[in-house]
C-alpha cells in the first residue's frame, strides 16, 4: 500500500464518519427524508456536472447500472435514510458505532449465505467486534437508549452490507464521478415519497442546519464516496475496507467534539475491541505476501 493510498484511506474514514455528526445537526432542525432527498439531489447534480467538466461519460457498462441503482437504494436510500430517521432519537456515537459494524457483517453475511470460509482470526475478530458492540450499547441501553432508533440503525447496517456487495461492479470501467452522481439521484427519487407521505416540511433555519447541510451535501456526500471508488480501484475492495476499523474511533471522537456527547470508559473499551475485530477481520482477507 503506497502513501497516497494511505492518506486517501484516512481521508475517506474521517469523512464517513463524521457523516453521524453532521446529520444529527441536520435532523434536529429539519425533517430527515426531506433533507437527504434534498442533498441527494444536489450532491447527485453538483457530482454529474463535475463529471461532465472531467470528460466522463453517461455510458456506463450493464454491470455498472445495475451496480448504482442497487448502491442507490440500498446505501443511500435506505441506509443513510434510516439512518437520519433513528438520529432523532440517538446520538450520533451510537449511530456510527452500528454502522462501523459493516466489515463484520459483510464477512458473517458471506460466510452465511456465500459460503466464505473463515479464518480462525476471522472468526474471533467477528466475536470482538459484535461483542464490543453489545458491550457499549447493554450500557447505553440502561442509560436510556432508544430500541427503535438502534433497530433502525441496525436494519440500515444490513441494507449498507448489500449495497457494498453491489460496489465490485460500480467501481470498474472508469466513470467514477458519473457513478457517485447517478447513485445519488438514485437516493433522491426514491426518498422523496416518503418524506411527501409521512413527513411535513416544517424547517428551522439555522447556522447549524446550513453549514452540517453543506457539509453533509459536499464532503461525506460527493468527497468520500469519490475517494472510496478511487481508493478501491487503487487497492482492491479487501484493502481498502480495512480502513473501516478506524470509523468507531473516528465517530465517536468528533461527536464527543462537535456534540459534546458523553464519552465514558466503557465506550472506549468498547470501541477499542470493535476496532481490533474489525481489523483482524480485514487482515484475514488480505493475499499473501509473495
Amino acid at each position: 500500500m503506497d502513501f497516497k493510498a494511505l492518506l486517501m484511506g484516512l481521508a475517506f474514514a474521517f469523512m464517513w464518519s463524521s457523516a453521524f455528526t453532521s446529520a444529527r445537526m441536520i435532523v434536529q432542525d429539519a425533517p430527515p427524508l426531506y433533507a437527504l432527498s434534498f442533498r441527494f439531489l444536489i450532491s447527485g447534480l453538483f457530482a454529474i456536472i463535475l463529471a461532465r467538466l472531467m470528460g466522463e461519460s453517461w455510458r456506463l457498462t450493464r454491470a455498472q447500472w445495475r451496480a448504482t441503482i442497487i448502491f442507490g437504494l440500498c446505501q443511500n436510500a435506505a441506509y443513510l435514510g434510516l439512518n437520519f430517521i433513528a438520529m432523532q432519537w440517538v446520538e450520533a456515537s451510537a449511530a456510527a458505532i452500528i454502522a462501523s459494524t459493516l466489515p463484520l457483517m459483510v464477512a458473517a453475511a458471506g460466510f452465511l449465505f456465500l459460503g466464505d470460509r473463515l479464518k480462525p482470526v476471522a472468526v474471533a475478530g467477528l466475536v470482538a467486534g459484535f461483542g464490543g458492540v453489545i458491550l457499549i450499547m447493554g450500557a447505553r441501553f440502561g442509560g436510556g437508549l432508544d430500541p427503535l432508533g438502534v433497530i433502525l440503525c441496525v436494519i440500515a447496517a444490513m441494507a449498507l452490507t448489500v449495497a457494498t456487495l453491489a460496489l465490485r461492479g460500480a467501481s470498474s470501467g472508469g466513470n467514477v464521478m458519473m457513478v457517485v452522481g447517478l447513485q445519488m439521484l438514485v437516493g433522491a427519487a426514491a426518498l422523496i415519497g416518503p418524506a411527501l407521505a409521512f413527513e411535513t416540511l416544517t424547517v428551522t433555519w439555522t447556522p447549524r442546519l446550513i453549514l452540517a447541510f453543506l457539509y453533509t451535501t459536499l464532503i461525506p456526500g460527493v468527497a468520500a464516496t469519490w475517494v472510496w471508488f478511487k481508493l478501491v480501484q487503487r487497492i482492491g475492495a479487501i484493502r481498502g475496507a480495512t480502513f473501516h476499523f478506524l470509523n468507531p474511533f473516528f465517530g465517536v471522537a468528533i461527536a464527543a467534539a462537535l456534540l459534546g456527547e458523553t464519552l465514558n470508559l466503557t465506550d472506549v473499551i468498547g470501541v477499542a475491541i470493535i476496532m481490533a475485530g474489525i481489523l483482524a477481520v480485514q487482515l484475514s482477507k488480505a493475499p499473501a505476501a509473495r
